[in-house]
């Protein structure tokens, strides 16, 4: 019966949780045929090669002694190889293997990848356009991308750069900053010219935290813990059998160069174990000896990931934090909804009642062009609006349901001080808060970056008046931010603990290491060479590690305040 009716999506739903996946039994998981690896090099077949990490694979092809025979025939390919490799290592990508699924790879690691590529080539007089592409990297990986944007730059290439690291803006030749706020209130250029002729007392806050007028303070005082989750033997992927304390009630940031193991032992191990430990349905954490010390002191734990905020297009930041349902019972109450019968679900538009039926308050429709990609149009029934022209006659203060999901976090937040509507703006206030005032209110969340999707559930959590002990685990909460917002995130994470939870963060943003209580510092490398404890403790203690890439840029950063 289900065999026979896979083509409707239920069956297949219903398939899927009684199917799973394992490795071939008749290639190992190398996909190839046995026969391949009858032919070797070095004595390494194309198997070998490709489960070995970049890094370690650039050793061998830098080492490897051939016939020569065989090295004028394979001159040419290992020039190539090598210096393809190479570049991989130059990127921060050497702890990577080559048979690494490309759905796995983080957007900055697809990024380097594809500026691997182009560079390959050895394309000149082209112009390349990179979006963040420090996503994802350590300080000291930071300045080897420097090193091959400047590198493209020299062999007669144009490279503009969308970035908010403050050591690619210091490394470059000219700089266009735009605001000087976000949303309505940007959209102006606000200084023009080089790094070296910054004005002093300028509109842009770039300008001023790169000349030091603005910056992010270290804490006066590191929070004190006597409370702790001790986790003992961490083997999980790349880790050495480590053992690691995480304190309770403060602010905790765990730190490394890409592929160090950080990702592992807080998500794979730390948020695993936990949710085992309070009951919560989870997947099997990754390998570990034992998790003890004050479990009990919590009562949650939350992942809080980049992952989309809802699962479908009329999902939007006003309706996740709850504020939609203050907005629709204020609707609800005006003479015209009262007269006609109105509920606060007639101004719903994920059920029928108010809502534009011709595109279930989606304001576009979607069509299809098989082949080709899915034009999506602006609703001709309710143009955009969402709403019946029934809904669209309730007004309060002149402003009708449609026009306050169009307004900004920040225009929403003024309309409802102005006309007295605590509850709403109390709610929205959060959004503000975590740096999303130019969010429009009923933004679609597949339209957010995963920085965004992060801030708004932060908020979500910030608006939640009484809860129970929870431990907060973010993964680098910082993607996308600019140095100013950056303050503001911290001042919402010192908001959490100040309510008596703890926050957990895998970073590699040196502004937010110098504001932690509490550092765990893995290395000294990525991949194989990487999953030790370098350090812990205080930020000052991790600058006292000589081993340790983190406390080299830390120091300096710490020595600046």
């Amino acid at each position: 019966m289900l065999q026979e009716n896979q083509y409707k999506i239920q069956y297949r739903v219903m398939l899927a949780r009684f199917r799973g996946k394992t490795i071939c039994p008749s290639c190992k998981g190398t996909r190839l045929k046995r026969e391949a690896g009858y032919v070797k090099i070095g004595g390494k077949s194309i198997m070998d090669l490709v489960d070995m990490p970049v890094s370690r694979l650039c050793d061998f092809f830098q080492t490897l002694t051939l016939s020569p025979q065989e090295q004028l025939a394979g001159k040419r390919l290992l020039h190539e190889i090598y210096m393809r490799l190479n570049l991989l290592v130059k990127v921060g990508l050497g702890y990577l293997t080559l048979n690494r699924l490309s759905n796995s790879l983080s957007g900055g690691e697809s990024q380097r990848i594809n500026l691997v590529t182009s560079l390959g080539s050895s394309l000149v007089g082209s112009l390349y356009v990179l979006d963040e592409p420090s996503i994802g990297l350590h300080s000291r990986d930071t300045g080897r991308l420097i090193e091959v944007l400047r590198q493209l730059q020299q062999l007669g290439n144009t490279v503009v750069v969308v970035e908010h690291d403050e050591e690619i803006m210091r490394a470059a030749d000219h700089i266009i900053d735009i605001g000087p706020e976000a949303g309505r209130l940007g959209g102006q250029i606000v200084y023009e010219g080089s790094v070296s002729d910054l004005p002093p007392d300028s509109s842009s806050y770039t300008v001023r935290y790169l000349r030091g007028e603005e910056t992010i303070e270290v804490p006066a005082v590191r929070r004190p813990w006597n409370s702790y989750i001790e986790l003992k033997g961490c083997r999980a992927n790349n880790l050495k059998g480590i053992d690691v304390k995480f304190p309770l009630h403060v602010l905790t940031v765990v730190s490394g160069v890409s592929g160090s193991g950080k990702s592992t032992l807080v998500r794979d191990v730390f948020y695993q174990a936990l949710c085992r430990e309070l009951g919560a349905n989870n997947e099997v954490p990754g390998e570990f000896k034992s998790i003890g010390g004050d479990v009990k002191s919590i009562e949650r734990v939350e992942f809080v990931d980049q992952n989309p905020i809802g699962k479908t297009t009329r999902s939007n930041p006003v309706t996740y934090i709850k504020a939609y349902d203050e907005i629709r019972k204020l609707y609800a109450e005006q003479p015209l909804s009262k007269q006609m019968g109105y509920t606060a679900g007639f101004f719903s538009f994920n059920s029928e009642g108010g809502r534009c039926e011709e595109c279930k308050g989606e304001g576009t429709v979607t069509v299809e062009m098989q082949f080709m990609a899915d034009l999506v149009l602006e609703c001709e029934a309710c143009h955009g609006k969402r709403f019946s022209q029934k809904a669209l006659e309730v007004k309060f203060h002149e402003q009708t349901v449609s026009d306050v999901l169009n307004m900004t976090v920040d225009q929403a937040l003024e309309f409802f001080t102005e006309h007295k509507q605590p509850k709403i703006a109390k709610r929205l206030k959060t959004l503000q808060d975590v740096g999303l005032g130019y969010v429009r209110l009923g933004q679609s969340s597949s339209t957010l970056s995963g920085g965004e999707n992060q801030r708004v559930k932060l908020a979500y959590y910030l608006s939640l008046e009484k809860t129970a002990p929870t431990l907060f685990i973010f993964d680098e909460p910082t993607t996308g931010l600019h140095l100013h917002d950056i303050n503001r995130l911290m001042q919402s994470l010192n908001a959490l603990i100040g309510r008596g939870h703890t926050v957990v963060v895998i970073e590699h943003n040196l502004d937010v290491m110098k504001c932690a209580d509490y550092m765990i510092d893995l290395g000294p490398e990525g991949g194989e060479q990487g999953g030790y404890v370098m350090a812990t403790g205080t930020p000052e203690d991790i600058a006292q590690c000589e081993e340790s890439y983190t406390a080299h840029y830390l120091k300096e950063k710490l020595n600046r305040k």
